[in-house]
């Protein structure tokens, strides 16, 4: 018997990168598509740049390939596009992966991302249908969500929404907070304490597996957030940070923030870079809890805490 093949779109991106670590360390047989190159040198030599626009190319590449599994994580996923063309690849991008995965005689089960931001933050969604994006990226994920529902592939399939998923290698605006509690930056903002549902990546990798390997009824057609199954909240985690160099946080008034985000949309205007803006400071106090009994029946036991994950994170941030 062979090894297992598996197909990862948006290879070189922060899941992507730290997921084909770890199934190589598996032993795994990977092919990574991306528009931009690995992170990892290591990566390369199982790396095509592949840009999900381009259907030809992108199915050459996967027919080749015949993976047994795929995981479908290429998108853009920042905010600052305009309209939904600008998201095309999110939108036009799955519809041709859709119609390369229908040729591949031997898929077993696929598994494609979508985004917590389907949703806006504070929103608790009635059920999986319900939608209130709040960006047009989350409205692009929207389309990518009823794209798959629409087309009720004959194989195996799940849709993962990753809700704020951070650890090495990542990007930002995640890395960002790191980077401010480590340089001294970050205050308490007064009594604006707020708790949200992040995720550490090798959490999130445990996660995905075990949808990836579990039996077909549990997870065939489903749709589940994945994260830490215990909320976060935002000032003990600041502190975890710091208490890693061993950095004091001091406490600042709520309203000295507010100017802040005043100054940032200001500048913002004008094309200049500045960590706090309105829309920042709102998403930075504003709870967002999801509800993640269903992953946590697929995956009982996350493998790391947070100080763990805390402690992993800092000393790459430290070394790179």
């Amino acid at each position: 018997m062979g090894k297992i093949k598996i197909l990862i779109t948006g290879g070189s991106g922060f899941i992507g990168t730290n997921l084909i670590e770890t199934f190589l360390n598996e032993g795994k047989e990977v092919l990574s598509l991306d528009i931009t190159g690995p992170k990892i040198e290591s990566h390369n030599k199982i790396f095509k740049n592949v840009s999900l626009l381009d259907y030809n190319i992108m199915e050459k590449a996967i027919l080749g390939f015949n993976p047994d599994y795929v995981i479908h994580l290429g998108a853009r996923t920042d905010l600052n596009g305009k309209t939904l063309t600008d998201y095309n690849a999110n939108i036009q991008g799955v519809e041709n992966l859709l119609k390369v995965l229908d040729k591949l005689p031997s898929l077993k089960r696929v598994i494609f991302a979508s985004s917590m931001y389907v949703c806006q933050p504070g929103y608790t969604p009635e059920n999986y249908e319900d939608y209130k994006p709040h960006t047009v990226y989350g409205e692009s994920k929207v389309m990518t969500e009823k794209i798959i529902k629409e087309k009720n592939p004959s194989y195996e399939w799940t849709i993962i929404r990753p809700t704020s998923i951070w650890g090495p290698y990542f990007g930002e605006p995640y890395n960002l907070f790191f980077k401010i509690v480590l340089s001294k930056k970050y205050f308490h903002m007064g009594s604006k304490a707020c708790k949200k549902t992040y995720g550490y990546i090798d959490n999130f990798i445990y996660q995905l597996k075990s949808i990836l390997y579990a039996d077909a009824t549990n997870i065939n057609k489903k749709v589940f957030y994945l994260g830490d199954y215990e909320p976060y909240d935002i000032t003990l985690w600041s502190n975890e940070i710091a208490t890693e160099r061993n950095i004091k946080i001091p406490n600042v008034p709520y309203s000295f923030f507010k100017v802040l985000g005043y100054v940032g949309d200001i500048l913002k205007v004008i094309k200049i870079k500045f960590p706090m803006t309105s829309f920042r400071l709102k998403n930075m106090t504003t709870d967002n809890v999801y509800n993640l009994d269903d992953t946590q029946k697929i995956a009982p036991n996350l493998p790391f805490s947070r100080k763990e994950g805390t402690k992993k994170t800092v000393e790459w941030i430290i070394k790179e």
